[in-house]
């Protein structure tokens, strides 16, 4: 059950009594306690804006509105608060019954949606670098969200598998693999250096050059030989990128790759589609659409090309298609993108583009989830000591070097296989918690000594606090706590159940607005009250009545429940013992 969701109804029937019909006044949960659990404020602004006295409106209001056996207390105070006291026998019941709910209450949708979640995105020919890792967790992360509230969510994989340099490609591994050896070792190849040898021989070989353009038509004109070493190219980059995803816990599979080249037949129907809507002007030689809603600095409507003057192609023209697809093959409702921030212009004008041809209809949803950069100390964009992109699998391997050293320094009392699991825990966990608590508008500062901190907001903290459970759960195996009731008996403990039955909303602002950081904030709150519930209000302690203890236990038991499913939905895999 989604507390703030009752309430809202509640108090729209109470206005809807009143003659009242005001978007802006609606039901927050309040910040200081003092004032409440939940509060209005928009009836101020309401009465105001219509000559009225608040305190009187919010007085009309606090009369109509039903709360009862919800709430122990509505208050109006100051200049028009509406202030709400839950009442303590509502919280406990709800508590009980989300325990024993395998969604913890979460509400699910009540109208599904077939929703694409477009994330990931690498190119062929390199190998994953740090540039990929926010789009493919924040992007699993939604996707994970979506699908648990009951929607349809399609993932898909856009990679970068077309273009002109894949003649070059071709072209090169086709001398490669008349190397026997070099065909033997082929699935082991550094795909980034493999990239840099075949640009280097493009550039300084005019034969080899040209024979790459020649693959580039043959390619394009569906030639079964080129076709055949195309896939084996392909076949080799998304091997290397599903052994990525399998080590960072992300649900991405090959069955979710839509590259470039599955939209190349569609591109010429996105031309015509174009034309028939009158929104192709030629300019030198290449096909554009001007759009009125974006200017350049002398205010005339810049220009988008969708074709080139040789009848090639772009991204833009691309991203049409993949939309096309998405709406009339796939049956989206609601399209998401992710990816970085220095996109945003290109996919407002897609989606401007693609609404006024109609490739979409008006009601669908089309999202660009733009997040910030990951950038090194020096406060510039994350780089290896040689200045290149830094590896993703580079990262991952360093991740678990300096884990083992956190672990061997902390972890004394667990068998080798148990600190094996703890240090892969440890490594993705923190790397992927490190940025998903972050808003994803902003830039972040990598910094391993942060993340593999057991102090602060940070996955080490929020495992330790899981693992703290555990390890109460298993000194009192004598107590059977699974049918008794939750009681409040300490102020803590009502601030931890509170926190707890609140978890819905957090779930339906992320799904509402893709953004994982409030699950971290949300998960980092719920440990910090447990553990100072867990110092103030002790179990096992042989004055603690068997009604107190069970209490306790159970509200032990939800916090883990939650936490649990938190992780899940950041790609988070916990460990038993830590």
């Amino acid at each position: 059950m989604n507390i703030l969701t009752l309430l809202e109804e509640r108090l729209c029937k109470a206005l809807g009594n009143l003659g009242i019909s005001d978007k802006n006044i609606y039901i927050k949960p309040c910040s200081n306690p003092k004032y409440g659990d939940y509060q209005c404020d928009g009836i101020i602004r309401f009465a105001k804006k219509n000559k009225q006295q608040p305190r009187d409106v919010a007085q009309q209001v606090a009369e109509q509105l039903d709360l009862k056996n919800i709430a122990s207390k509505i208050e109006v105070a100051g200049a028009g608060f509406l202030n709400i006291f839950l009442d303590d026998n509502f919280l406990t019941e709800l508590a009980t019954k989300i325990c024993l709910d395998s969604k913890l209450g979460i509400a699910q949708a009540t109208t599904t949606q077939t929703i694409v979640v477009d994330y990931s995105s690498p190119n062929l020919a390199k190998e994953m670098h740090v540039g990929h890792l926010r789009s493919t967790i924040l992007g699993d992360s939604m996707a994970r969200v979506l699908s648990f509230l009951g929607h349809k969510v399609i993932r898909q994989n856009h990679i970068g598998d077309w273009g002109t340099q894949f003649g070059m490609l071709i072209a090169y591994l086709e001398e490669l693999e008349e190397n026997s050896q070099e065909k033997t070792n082929m699935e082991l190849f550094n795909l980034e250096k493999f990239y840099r040898e075949a640009k280097k021989k493009f550039d300084e070989d005019p034969e080899f050059a040209q024979k790459s353009r020649e693959y580039v038509v043959n390619l394009q004109s569906g030639d079964p030989a080129c076709t055949k070493s195309w896939k084996k190219f392909v076949d080799i980059t998304l091997k290397h990128c599903q052994l990525i995803y399998k080590r960072l816990q992300v649900l991405l599979t090959e069955d979710d790759i839509m590259g470039e080249s599955a939209y190349e037949e569609s591109l010429p129907i996105i031309i015509q589609t174009l034309k028939e809507h009158n929104m192709l002007k030629q300019d030198q030689g290449a096909q554009v659409v001007f759009l009125e809603q974006f200017k350049n600095k002398e205010g005339n409507p810049i220009g988008v090309i969708v074709e080139k003057s040789g009848g090639g192609f772009l991204y833009t023209t691309t991203d049409l298609a993949a939309i096309r697809h998405r709406y009339a093959t796939l049956n989206a409702d609601r399209i998401i993108y992710y990816v970085d921030s220095r996109q945003s212009q290109h996919f407002a004008q897609v989606f401007a583009i693609a609404r006024q041809a109609n490739l979409v209809a008006e009601n669908t949803v089309l999202e660009h989830h733009a997040f910030g950069m990951m950038l090194g100390k020096d406060n510039r964009p994350f780089k290896s000591r040689s200045g290149e992109s830094v590896k993703l699998n580079d990262l991952l391997n360093e991740a678990e070097e300096r884990a083992a050293v956190v672990v061997s320094q902390k972890s004394d009392k667990l068998t080798e296989e148990q600190k094996c699991a703890v240090i892969k825990c440890l490594s993705i966990a923190s790397i992927k918690y490190a940025d998903l608590c972050r808003n994803r508008n902003s830039d972040y500062v990598f910094d391993w000594d942060k993340m593999l901190s057991f102090e602060g907001n940070t996955a080490p903290y929020l495992l330790y606090a899981y693992t703290r459970i555990n390890s109460l759960f298993a000194k009192v195996t004598d107590i059977n706590y699974k049918n008794k009731p939750i009681i409040i008996e300490q102020n803590i403990e009502r601030k931890l159940i509170l926190l707890l039955c609140s978890f819905s909303e957090i779930i339906a602002r992320v799904a509402k607005e893709g953004l994982s950081h409030l699950i971290c904030n949300y998960l980092y709150e719920v440990a910090s009250v447990f553990m100072q519930f867990y110092e103030a209000c002790p179990i096992n302690k042989d004055n603690i009545s068997t009604e107190t203890k069970c209490s306790r236990l159970k509200i032990c038991e939800l916090t883990q429940k939650v936490l649990g499913l938190g992780f899940y939905f950041l790609g988070i895999e916990p460990v038993d013992k830590l």
